[in-house]
């Protein structure tokens, strides 16, 4: 997790540099394991330096400084820690290596493996297992095998020949279980889905920005999707095609009130969107999305900040493809991830557009 997702909690007279160490002592003190990686504390009394989790006796404030690396660390004569081992942070966990296996079991099989079979397989107890899945993951192991169960249904119904097949072809054991959390996984009934989203309402409009135009849509969950683009009527086709059967319902005069909220969050990107979303993807996708959500306006961090906030180090490639994958435009901020040299990179709806929104958050 990088720097830029701590918000400082001192004054904002405070320059830059100063509210980023005070985010990172604020890590230190709390021990805090999700920013391992993303800096190294150096004590100058004992000439050590540690990762932010370290379990060893606390240091004053006035003897800490901060590096990047542990090598910058000890070209600054200082040692690493034999607690927390900050040197060996790059080595592989077991615990991820675990987690990881497990995960492709989970994907592999027909049911859903069991608890114990998960954890006796990682060589760990049940409930430690539940808890360093959930910690890695972001989700209980139940859950991850509810939305490949889901994901696995939904690609079914437009292939098999009926809903049934497609339900236990997924895995489910019966279609009861299946039907009792279908409508809100999938966003829609299965027939729906089989149909291309028929019978299905969509509300939808389409507004106008300082940066082009606006299309916002929303089921009766919530807002699914805003698209930004130069052509409107593109954008409803898009949205057409994404639900080629669903009744797509121009918006009333209270849905134009959800646009003029979005709009007034592209002008005004600091705001925060008080709607409810439908957001709907795979475990891997939904877990990048609410780590984006938690980078505070006017702050980036990197590809390889996000997948290491969602327990995935090595995963910057799938941040990516996720962040380009995101079909709720500001609502979910994809355009807060730059590349590791800070260059604003690719963006879904215009590397142009990008750097507008990052230049009124820093405004």
């Amino acid at each position: 997790m990088s720097i830029a997702m701590i918000e400082a909690s001192r004054p904002s007279a405070a320059s830059p540099a100063a509210r980023a160490d005070e985010a990172r002592w604020d890590a230190v003190q709390r021990r805090d394991p999700a920013f391992d990686g993303a800096f190294f504390f150096a004590v100058r009394t004992t000439g050590v330096y540690c990762r932010p989790s370290c379990a060893s006796r606390a240091a004053k404030r006035e003897n800490v400084s901060f590096c990047a690396t542990p090598e910058a660390a000890e070209r600054a004569g200082y040692r690493a820690c034999k607690r927390c081992r900050p040197d060996e942070l790059g080595l592989p966990d077991p615990k991820v290596a675990a987690v990881k296996q497990a995960c492709e079991r989970i994907a592999a099989a027909e049911e859903a493996p069991k608890l114990a079979d998960l954890a006796a397989r990682a060589g760990m107890s049940p409930f430690h297992f539940h808890r360093v899945f959930k910690k890695v993951t972001g989700v209980t192991p139940k859950a991850y095998a509810a939305q490949i169960q889901a994901r696995r249904a939904a690609d079914g119904l437009h292939t098999a020949e009926t809903i049934t097949e497609a339900i236990y072809g997924a895995g489910f054991n019966s279609s009861s279980r299946f039907y009792e959390n279908a409508a809100a996984r999938l966003g829609m009934t299965p027939t729906a889905v089989r149909r291309g989203g028929e019978g299905a309402a969509i509300r939808f409009a389409i507004g106008e920005a300082s940066l082009g135009a606006v299309l916002v849509a929303a089921t009766d969950k919530g807002v699914c999707a805003i698209m930004l683009g130069d052509d409107p009527d593109r954008l409803a086709r898009e949205l057409q095609d994404r639900f080629p059967r669903a009744e797509l319902v121009g918006g009333d005069p209270a849905f134009e009130r959800i646009i003029a909220q979005v709009v007034g969050l592209i002008e005004a990107p600091g705001q925060s969107l008080d709607l409810p979303l439908d957001i709907r993807g795979t475990a891997f996708q939904e877990r990048v999305w609410q780590a984006l959500r938690a980078i505070p306006p006017g702050r980036t961090a990197t590809y390889a900040e996000i997948a290491r906030a969602v327990g995935r180090p090595k995963a910057a490639r799938a941040v990516a493809q996720a962040c380009a994958a995101n079909p709720l435009a500001i609502a979910i901020p994809c355009h807060r991830v730059v590349r590791a040299d800070g260059d604003v990179s690719g963006y879904r709806w215009g590397v142009e557009r990008k750097r507008a929104l990052l230049d009124r958050e820093a405004a």
